[in-house]
């Protein structure tokens, strides 16, 4: 099918019947067994995972590459977490019908997580769209049934229990998009993870260290805003609140810009950003944000895979300085896909993130936004714009049983069935898929094979690290 050439999605699909894409996802099946995906081994040619990662650094605070491999070699499921541009060479190798989707690029169980909505609902959904790019929609279910294989290994679960997890998280993402294949368009747009309506309708599943646990966890995700953020960050000096000082994590602007702080009206040129990133909100968003003021600007260091691109966070206060909001700014780089899957639609890095995340997530944070920024180097860099806390909040995967790792991966591989359907022929995809659990058991049997080659590359990347080849900083 064409693709539409704003999006890089497949053209509208009204010449197609419901029938007709039905029979087109069955037939995929010919030249794409389900059972093919099963399948990985890598081939003579394939690149020297540690080659690839280092050459992400370049573009990188220097500083701070070895921070970033710090925090990869940890364990096996760090290394995942980093190693999205590796795996994305490995995907682009695989078994795929060529029905593409708004992917995510990342889609390991640590990017799934709660925030809330514009409506104030505590909401799970993808949360990092950092690679975002339409691709193929295996490639985010084989990413995501890895990462369950790896850290479920990690937290030394049986074989038999790593199994049935990931068979279950494949085995909802088939079934949830096999429901929405026969709703409308509207409803399919409408849907979301409620996580109150989730933690009624499973309540007979769980055990009470399980109720338990999730409601303080939900309890503890609507604490969690820029107030929370206020008291944590900053302190006040001269009066006003500022940020505190923690490198190499947390550098407010002033330190470093040093002595070229004097010879930079700093307050115009932020301003100036602002308004730049404020043509990008819509209209009403806009004049919320007119209320507030620019306070402080510090880089913080977050996640794993994206240390070393350069990440800000914002303080704004509006009445007074108990109503801050905290925006990050965060630099959009080339999605780590599109060396496989073809070039953005979109000039701006951040412009890409922004509507893909808009296009996945049924619900996105109102001050969602991007810019474009030439800095005092001279280099012109995108970034995109969110809140810093809005209710977000991540499970801790570490202190899973089997059990609950297995009804997290459920509601993961659910949650990345409503954001392709939202923008792939989800007929077609749950054709292919069927009635039968052919498909959840190929993947399970890729993501096994896939954390063999995950603990052999991160073998290989820790002994990069002591031969010297990388330098990496551990503990920060």
């Amino acid at each position: 099918m064409p693709r539409n050439t704003s999006t890089g999605l497949e053209a509208p699909r009204r010449r197609l019947t419901p029938a007709e894409r039905k029979v087109r996802g069955k037939a995929a099946r010919a030249e794409v067994p389900r059972e093919s995906h099963a399948q990985w081994q890598p081939p003579a040619d394939r690149p020297d995972p540690v080659d690839l990662l280092a050459s992400q650094g370049a573009s990188r605070v220097p500083d701070l590459v070895p921070v970033r491999y710090g925090r990869m070699m940890e364990t096996p499921f760090t290394y995942y977490r980093g190693a999205a541009l590796p795996m994305a060479s490995d995907l682009a190798r695989t078994p795929a019908t060529g029905m593409i989707v708004q992917a995510c690029g990342d889609a390991h169980l640590s990017n799934f997580g709660l925030f809330g909505s514009p409506e104030r609902k505590l909401v799970f959904d993808v949360n990092d769209f950092d690679e975002t790019l339409p691709a193929p929609w295996e490639w985010d279910v084989k990413r995501l049934a890895a990462s369950l294989e790896v850290a479920a290994r990690e937290n030394g679960f049986s074989d038999k229990d790593r199994r049935k997890i990931v068979v279950a998280s494949a085995g909802r993402y088939r079934q949830v998009m096999r429901q929405l294949s026969g709703e409308g368009n509207l409803d399919v747009w409408y849907t979301q993870v409620d996580m109150d309506e989730f933690r009624a309708r499973f309540d007979g599943l769980l055990k009470d260290r399980q109720r338990k646990a999730l409601d303080k966890g939900l309890a503890k995700a609507r604490t969690r805003d820029s107030m929370q953020e206020l008291s944590k960050l900053t302190r006040i000096e001269d009066g006003q609140p500022r940020i505190i000082p923690d490198p190499p994590i947390i550098v407010p602007l002033r330190d470093l810009l040093g002595d070229l702080a004097g010879a930079i009206d700093i307050e115009k040129e932020l301003k100036d950003l602002v308004a730049q990133y404020r043509r990008t909100l819509q209209p009403d968003r806009r004049v919320l944000l007119e209320q507030y003021d620019f306070a402080d600007m510090a880089r913080k260091v977050v996640g794993v895979g994206s240390v070393g691109t350069r990440c800000w966070i914002v303080l704004m206060l509006g009445r007074d300085e108990s109503d801050p909001l905290f925006l990050q700014v965060k630099e959009a780089e080339e999605s780590v896909l599109a060396r496989f899957a073809g070039a953005a639609r979109y000039n701006n890095q951040g412009e890409r993130v922004v509507n893909g995340q808009r296009l996945m997530q049924a619900a996105s944070d109102i001050f969602l936004g991007w810019q474009r920024v030439t800095g005092i180097d001279g280099q012109t860099r995108d970034f995109y714009v969110r809140q810093l806390r809005d209710w977000k909040f991540s499970v801790d995967i570490a202190a899973m049983i089997p059990r609950g790792l297995r009804l997290y991966g459920e509601l993961c591989g659910l949650t990345l069935a409503r954001a392709h359907a939202r923008s792939g022929d989800e007929i077609a995809i749950a054709a292919y898929m069927g009635a039968s659990d052919v498909f959840d058991n190929a993947i399970a049997d890729f993501a096994a094979a896939y954390a063999d080659q995950n603990e052999q590359d991160f073998q290989a990347f820790t002994a990069a690290i002591a031969s010297g080849r990388l330098v990496a900083e551990r503990g920060v």
